[in-house]
């Protein structure tokens, strides 16, 4: 009944694109750099078609809020959809039209409130065993595409001016910045590789540090009908601007951004071991009947890690055979298990980290891809001596210059260990543990390090 009564009320919207129709515009990858501000970039909608979305859709996602809350009024529907109280209420009354809603008793504060009528809920129903999504309304797969663009890391230069400045912080070598730097410019996929404990993860981690503003991460997005969750609370992490909104704005047509989006800080997705195809494409969940995002799609304007290279249950052949054209042409090709086929941007920075021999992982056609080859060294003894006492430092604990030479000549000249990152976190850990339990002064000493070398290399030497 609902498609029958909906249909013939619905909003123009533009049809997205699949394989089968018109294909996407090809994403352009000389994006000139924007000074729109996140208002700008995603306006918020005053009507329906505003929203890029059908009224059937928006109709159907109200009474499963209908459905799950039993009474609702005009506030708490524009709060759970995030559209104004102006669309809501065409919603309902489009709803009351074909006998989907009904009134009830208004509430103490004089808003009325809404149910589902028996037909009603039998539509909630119906749409709910399609569809299990019953949250934000999405965006348009159209508005995404474009948003994505210009809010590209690859407008941010990166300079050794800059890198100094962020990276003041983390002990990594000139020669490091150097060329770590010139790699983040070129918008080529970077392989760092290097003996484990030399920072790798560490460096991957922090690149965002590079770039100091947050970019729009919609709640879910809208294919031909069907609705992809992209914003994920794990990954994601809400800016503190959008933290300090206040709440009445929320409601207001000329303040903020569309409410759809989440302004988040630039996403940093680390993924090791655990990769597996099914990852890299849409995923139907038959439990919550939802479709959720493939880890490349919730990366968009951010950093995605892939560590480990080489220790997945896809091997890097594979890993690099799905993603040739979304390296070269920055543009990734998804399907709907429903058979829908779309086009999203691949607009992140890639990074692979590998402790093992890269010529070993794929062949030289593939090393080529990769652009930069970067690896990772030990550090010198005075970027050493300099992170052993912030980590000091850190842990509350004073040390002589004369015990950190002890710790040279005593056990990394005698055993030949590499100056390696790790290492003075995890010796002054043991250290640390070591004075609390012992209720000692908060003193690094020469027995203190015997013990904590003792027990991190299960050998006194």
């Amino acid at each position: 009944m609902m498609d029958q009564s909906i249909n013939g009320q619905q909003e123009n919207h533009p049809e997205l694109s699949t394989y089968d129709n018109t294909p996407l515009p090809r994403i352009i990858l000389e994006q000139e750099q924007t000074n729109l501000t996140y208002e700008h970039l995603a306006k918020r909608p005053s009507t329906i078609a505003e929203t890029g979305l059908s009224a059937q859709l928006l109709t159907e996602l109200l009474i499963k809020h209908i459905h799950v809350m039993h009474v609702a009024t005009i506030r708490e529907l524009s709060d759970a959809l995030a559209l104004s109280g102006g669309i809501i209420q065409i919603l309902v009354d489009l709803a009351k039209e074909a006998a989907l809603i009904e009134n009830r008793q208004s509430s103490a504060n004089g808003q009325m409130r809404y149910a589902l009528s028996h037909i009603g809920v039998n539509e909630a129903e119906k749409a709910l065993k399609t569809s299990g999504y019953s949250s934000v309304a999405p965006v348009p797969l159209t508005q995404y595409v474009d948003i994505v663009l210009k809010q590209t890391s690859r407008n941010t230069q990166i300079t050794k001016q800059r890198m100094e400045a962020r990276f003041s912080e983390l002990m990594f070598s000139e020669a490091l910045i150097s060329a770590i730097g010139p790699a983040l410019n070129s918008n080529k996929p970077i392989l760092i590789y290097g003996m484990p404990g030399v920072g790798k993860s560490y460096l991957c981690r922090n690149l965002n540090l590079l770039f100091s503003d947050d970019v729009l991460i919609p709640s879910a997005i809208e294919i031909s009908g069907s609705i992809i969750q992209v914003y994920d609370p794990q990954i994601h992490i809400i800016s503190t601007k959008e933290d300090e909104t206040p709440a009445d704005t929320l409601i207001s047509l000329d303040q903020g951004h569309d409410p759809r989006w989440r302004l988040c800080q630039r996403p940093l997705i680390v993924t090791g071991g655990e990769l597996t195809e099914d990852m890299l494409e849409v995923n139907y969940d038959s439990t919550s009947r939802t479709y959720k995002a493939p880890i490349q799609l919730k990366a968009n304007n951010g950093i995605l890690l892939l560590d480990d290279l080489g220790r997945q249950k896809m091997s890097p052949l594979a890993l690099f055979n799905r993603w040739i054209i979304p390296l070269e042409e920055r543009r990734d090709f998804l399907f709907l298990p429903n058979g829908v086929h779309f086009e999203i941007p691949f607009e992140l920075i890639l990074l692979f980290s590998t402790n093992l021999n890269p010529a070993e992982l794929v062949d030289e056609a593939f090393l080529r891809r990769l652009g930069y080859k970067i690896e990772f060294q030990p550090l010198e003894v005075d970027n050493y001596k300099k992170l052993w006492f912030r980590v000091c430092e850190d842990f509350n604990l004073t040390c002589s210059d004369e015990t950190f030479n002890y710790l040279l000549k005593t056990y990394h000249s005698r055993t030949n260990k590499p100056f390696l990152p790790c290492y003075p976190r995890d010796l002054l850990s043991i250290i640390s543990d070591q004075v609390k339990f012992n209720e000692l002064q908060n003193q690094v000493e020469n027995n203190l390090i015997d013990i904590a070398w003792k027990h991190y290399f299960v050998s006194p030497s």
